[in-house]
């Protein structure tokens, strides 16, 4: 019995329960991993998990009840306590399946999301080996948090009373490298990693070792600065960091409920002049692609800010009713929970200057690669984040700094923010180096 046909009987079984409208999930995951530390291998880990989640409808009434059992002689039962559950709830005026009658499920081959090699431990011991000896060979490290290295699958299914039924699956492939350099209380540690959806497009393991054990030998001997109000320059490590706030306050859910700090700004100046915050579900192999959203929606590219001007918000469903608006195909769930709008590809188109192009007239500033903590305000935009990685003086890079503060006002800080030119898609968020101007340092 497919996917699909498992989850139509199920959601056949919500609505002779009694259900006005259903949907159900299926989530079905197959990973294997390692983990090496000192030649020796600390984990080795092989799971397999299937969730079912089915969510009805009695009215404006919303119940959803998840399962590991995938026996349809179960679904019955399940989709009983459902529909029980649902009729003692409050009503929901904003919930419900989309309006929209359902198009015909996106053919998610174009998107390349499904690499079917799957690696052995062996191989995965052997990758995660070469990491990690080649961030102890690097002259300065004296220790080593070890390699990880990993591989996953995951098949998505979706079917929905509105005539809705869709699957895809992904694949994944990962390794990760921590080095230590000094000794006892000047110790530090950094690290380097790659993720992809392709194993031909994971980075070289040696390469990441290294990476992992330069960046931990070059923060040795850190200092701390004084408190000052100077130009920040963010690694692409952490500049991700900025436009996530930014998507954060542009989530529908957020509009809502008046908790973010950009609710009455659509329409208006929000970034920069000349910048754009891209969204997209259908990059090919994009970490975050999807054929479709959780609801069974399309997704297309968005231009969540275009020019500097914020032009939409990201949407589900039960955001876009309470805004009067229409889903942007921006809706996420898991198998126990609703819907709810979230981004998938996000990046922030880079600029025309190079990192030290954009450096090159700072006198005094700093240049951060690791950021530490939640100080946000969604509702006003301050900001305010502990923060470690190097003093620009003279437009280089110069000493290590560590356990200093950096804050200010997110919306101020986006409308005085220039990106670099070297953006990179690595993490499902992207960002290239960013600049942003008068920032207050807090330091000695």
């Amino acid at each position: 019995m497919n996917e699909l046909d498992r989850l139509s009987d199920l959601v056949a079984a919500a609505k002779r329960a009694g259900a006005d409208a259903a949907d159900a999930l299926l989530v079905r995951n197959d990973s294997l991993s390692v983990a090496r530390r000192l030649g020796k291998i600390e984990q080795l880990e092989r799971s397999e998990g299937f969730d079912l989640g089915l969510r009805v409808f009695v009215g404006r009434r919303q119940a959803i009840v998840s399962s590991t059992d995938a026996d349809p002689a179960g679904f019955a039962a399940l989709a009983e306590r459902a529909v029980a559950m649902a009729r003692v709830v409050p009503e929901d005026p904003f919930g419900g399946l989309p309006d929209e009658a359902p198009p015909p499920p996106r053919d998610a081959a174009p998107l390349d999301l499904f690499d079917p090699t799957e690696p052995s431990a062996e191989q995965l011991i052997a990758r995660a080996a070469e990491a990690e000896e080649a961030a102890l060979a690097h002259p300065g490290v004296t220790n080593s948090e070890g390699a990880d290295a990993g591989w996953g699958r995951v098949r998505i299914a979706l079917v929905a009373s509105n005539g809705f039924a869709g699957v895809y699956a992904r694949s994944s492939h990962s390794l990760s490298c921590t080095a230590l350099a000094g000794s006892g209380t000047a110790m530090e540690r950094d690290y380097e990693y790659s993720s992809v959806v392709h194993l031909e497009d994971l980075d070289d393991p040696a390469g990441i070792g290294r990476a992992a054990a330069q960046k931990a030998v070059a923060r040795l001997n850190p200092t701390r600065p004084k408190t000052a109000r100077i130009p920040v320059v963010y690694d692409p490590r952490v500049s991700a960091s900025l436009i996530g706030h930014l998507a954060g306050a542009a989530n529908g859910a957020s509009v809502a409920r008046g908790t973010s700090f950009l609710r009455d700004r659509l329409g208006g100046q929000v970034m920069a002049k000349g910048l754009t915050l891209r969204d997209d579900p259908l990059r090919p192999r994009g970490l975050r692609s999807r054929p479709f959203d959780g609801e069974g929606l399309p997704g297309a590219k968005l231009a969540i800010v275009e020019d500097g001007v914020l032009t939409t918000w990201i949407l589900d469903t039960r955001s876009a009713r309470q805004l009067g608006l229409r889903s942007t195909g921006h809706a996420s769930r898991g198998t126990g929970g609703p819907p709810g709008p979230s981004t998938t590809n996000l990046w922030l188109e880079p600029g025309p200057l190079t990192p030290q192009a954009l450096m090159a007239d700072i006198a005094e500033g700093l240049y951060v690669t690791d950021l530490i903590g939640m100080g946000i305000n969604g509702v006003t935009g301050d900001y305010s984040r502990g923060a470690a990685g190097f003093m620009i003086r003279n437009g280089a890079l110069a000493e290590p700094v560590s356990e200093i503060t950096i804050a200010g006002n997110l919306k101020e800080m986006f409308l005085h923010m220039v990106p670099a030119n070297d953006l990179r898609f690595r993490r499902g968020s992207d960002a290239p180096t960013i600049r942003v101007e008068g920032l207050t340092l807090a330091g000695a």
